[in-house]
């Protein structure tokens, strides 16, 4: 086990830690990053020796991932016959993946190490100037692990959540890219466009080759985006830390189980309680 959380995090390149010239300037770049596309990614964020232990750490729980195999849209709701057949919300496509559930990653693992690390959460709060920042309060999806092999990918979705942190841990062999159309949501559903991207007829999608060690952030709720299908017999292993605008939300009931297997009773309590209108 790594003894000392400096080991972890590359404090060197990104002084998080502490109030300094390098730290605002990796602030300033990120924030202008994340105006441009809604996307930052900071190089080599982890050291060598927290990759080795994230990658380690995955791999003793990965058999507690949920793997699931649908056809899904880009909202994660059923079918609208009453909907013309080209609109977005009647386009499906084949889903297979799976996420490691939050509760599996113990508080003094490597993974909620780096999550708790000393300035980590102001740090990502000032990258995104937001004044209104909590943690995701669902206890099976504040920090997890998105698990992918051969075959696998993420067809084009939006997120439950207004802003996702991601580390890179572990790429496949082949495949994996992160595709995205940025903020096409913002301000509205904006479904021609939706259509565009769903169709392949859209100019507006970046496509990102993470490497391990990787910190991104990405503000999912308002930018489509997938993950390439896998190729390739090493899984490819992201893990995934969530931030909301309002202290105490969880995901759906109905999303919940699809992604993870399984609810909580917290799940059903808070059901309904959210920020915005947008579908999901």
């Amino acid at each position: 086990m790594i003894q000392n959380e400096a080991h972890l995090i590359n404090l060197d390149r990104y002084p998080i830690h502490r109030d300094c010239p390098e730290r605002d300037a990796v602030l300033l770049q990120v924030r202008a990053d994340l105006a441009r596309d809604g996307c930052a990614v900071l190089k080599g964020f982890l050291t060598a020796e927290a990759i080795r232990a994230l990658t380690a750490e995955a791999e003793s729980v990965a058999d507690k991932g949920h793997r699931s195999f649908s056809r899904t849209n880009a909202y994660f709701t059923t079918d609208n016959a009453s909907l013309p057949e080209d609109d977005p919300r009647r386009q499906f496509f084949d889903r297979s993946n799976a996420f490691i559930p939050a509760d599996n990653f113990a508080p003094d693992g490597p993974l909620r190490r780096v999550h708790d690390f000393d300035g980590f959460d102001r740090f990502i709060q000032e990258c995104l100037q937001e004044e209104n920042f909590y943690r995701y309060a669902d206890p099976l999806a504040d920090v997890i692990v998105n698990m992918a092999e051969e075959g696998n990918g993420f067809p084009w979705h939006f997120d439950t959540n207004n802003f996702t942190v991601t580390l890179a841990i572990q790429n496949a062999t082949g495949g994996g890219s992160f595709e995205y159309a940025p903020m096409i949501r913002q301000g509205g559903e904006n479904f021609a466009e939706v259509a565009q991207v769903l169709n392949g007829t859209s100019d507006k999608v970046t496509v990102l080759e993470l490497e391990p060690g990787d910190l991104q952030l990405f503000r999912g709720r308002y930018s489509l985006h997938r993950v390439a299908p896998l190729t390739g017999d090493r899984r490819r292993y992201v893990a995934i830390f969530s931030y909301v605008e309002e202290p105490g939300m969880v995901g759906a009931p109905e999303r919940t189980q699809q992604l993870y297997g399984r609810t909580l009773p917290i799940h059903h309590e808070r059901a309904g309680q959210r920020v915005d209108s947008y579908l999901d």
